[in-house]
């Protein structure tokens, strides 16, 4: 006789994960006992009535999975013939409700533009600021130096190449807070005129790695509303902050893990995610909205098909990879849901987020590398 554990391993790709080394961060690990005194003739039976294990990505590079232990060993539960498709019945996460079901807004693609054009900025100011290093050498050596003169402002002296590299310095925040200026604004527009909620109904029970039937029905179409679009994806939402720390055996006081930044007041709630982000998710949002009108993308995310909409039932293909159903525990959250996105004549595309509760497939899950993306709001992918 022996216990059946559940044990569930996190190595989360952090905020921008495309500057980081996988295999030097820490997994987090989290085991539970969920069935005791089983001989090892009823191990089969017991799992057959549970979701099967999932292994995400790999031990050198981001994972999620979850897998079952029977007398300290892990328990291979590949060869188990479970006859229906198990969904779990837990309550919504509160992030999902928070931040991902309703209407949003797109952002200025300004955003975007400024982020590549700050890039270019800081290159040119470096290459300015070796140039005058190294100009000394060059006119020790007979060759003229270029930009190196004076250009008197007011009562001060400043160096020529100053009024080519400080535009360039400024003009991206100038554009940036016109462009939250602008959003406020949109923001603002739209919660004097939201549309009410479309109707969303499914054909069956959605199970991942099928196809998804659904119908969509519109109780009003604003006439600025052009080409509508009807897609799903799954993703895995940010574990809870406390969580991941309880899982490495670290206090939330305590220095933070390799990955994670230390707490931040004003951006991140209990439970609502590792709290990486913070103000770089997504541009300045109207305070009177809770979690936001800027639908913040998932780090590790798949779309499923995508669609013109049409009046009656609408079939829409499954992501590519096999992922598993609707996990909604404190370190996994799998989330699925539902995007309809709607162009605009005027103030950008408008998205309704409807999300899916998933049955997981009869057989385990398994992806061999994680897809993932930078967590901003403007790289949202749609």
């Amino acid at each position: 006789m022996g216990q059946i554990k559940l044990e569930q391993r996190v190595r989360y790709p952090p905020f921008e994960p495309g500057r980081f080394a996988p295999e030097t961060l820490p997994i987090a690990t989290f085991t539970t006992e969920i069935a005791e005194d089983v001989g090892p003739s009823d191990v089969v039976e017991f799992l057959s009535q549970q979701p099967p294990s999932f292994q995400l990505g790999t031990e050198s590079n981001w994972l999620v999975e979850q897998r079952y232990i029977f007398e300290n060993e892990v328990f291979d539960d590949s060869n188990i013939k479970r006859k229906n498709e198990y969904i779990e019945e837990r309550e919504i996460p509160r992030i999902v409700k928070r931040h991902r079901q309703g209407w949003y807004l797109t952002p200025n693609p300004i955003h975007k533009a400024i982020r590549q054009f700050m890039s270019f900025s800081v290159v040119v100011l470096l290459l300015a600021l070796a140039y005058l290093f190294i100009e000394p050498i060059l006119s020790s050596m007979g060759i003229p130096g270029i930009g190196t003169g004076t250009v008197r402002i007011g009562l001060l002296d400043y160096p020529a190449l100053a009024i080519v590299v400080v535009p360039l310095l400024f003009a991206p925040l100038i554009l940036r807070v016109a462009a939250n200026f602008v959003d406020l604004v949109s923001q603002r527009s739209f919660l004097n005129s939201a549309p009410v909620d479309p109707v969303i109904q499914c054909k069956g029970v959605p199970t991942a790695g099928q196809s998804l039937a659904l119908s969509v029905e519109f109780k009003e179409r604003p006439e600025n509303w052009k080409a509508i679009d009807v897609m799903w994806r799954v993703g895995i939402l940010s574990p809870a902050r406390e969580e991941v720390f309880a899982a490495l055996g670290r206090s939330t006081a305590s220095q933070p893990p390799p990955g994670l930044t230390t707490s931040l007041p004003h951006h991140w709630e209990i439970g609502l995610d590792d709290g990486t982000g913070g103000g770089e998710e997504s541009p300045m949002e109207h305070h009177e909205v809770k979690g936001g009108l800027f639908l913040r993308p998932m780090r590790v995310m798949e779309f499923g098909g995508r669609r013109p909409w049409v009046s009656e039932t609408m079939e829409l293909d499954a992501p590519p990879n096999q992922w598993p159903g609707t996990v909604s525990t404190s370190l996994i959250r799998i989330h699925w849901e539902v995007i309809i996105r709607i162009e605009r004549e005027k103030g950008g595309s408008l998205m309704y987020v409807q999300p899916l509760t998933v049955a997981h497939p009869t057989k385990p899950a398994k992806i061999q590398s994680l897809p993932t993306n930078d967590g901003r709001t403007e790289s949202n992918q749609l």
